[in-house]
């Protein structure tokens, strides 16, 4: 019983040590995260939808240091999402008229 509560004891004080280093940096790791996610779905749904080219192709022209963006297609809504997990998830959709362009969000 001890042990359980020593656990969620440091489970909640890793979330607000987490929390604080976070809002102490500025918020900057959020905005890279959504700055991220945005600029994937958008060149990833352009590769894949604009130039008619595979995921896998797609995925290896993001710039380096966007590894840790998940990125995944809704082929039946030509709708590319990318991800960073806890961060920010943006998606981009593909229109004949008007290309791919960034969802609301």
């Amino acid at each position: 019983m001890k042990a359980r509560i020593w656990v969620a004891g440091a489970a909640v004080l890793a979330a607000l040590v987490g929390g604080g280093a976070l809002a102490a940096s500025g918020r900057a790791p959020l905005r890279y995260a959504a700055v991220g996610t945005g600029y994937a779905a958008h060149v990833v749904c352009s590769c894949r939808y604009v130039g008619n080219r595979s995921l896998g192709s797609c995925k290896s022209d993001l710039e380096a240091g966007l590894e840790i963006v998940d990125v995944q297609d809704d082929v039946a809504a030509r709708r590319i999402t990318a991800r960073v997990p806890l961060l920010s998830t943006r998606s981009a959709s593909y229109d004949p008229q008007f290309g791919c362009t960034l969802d609301p969000g």
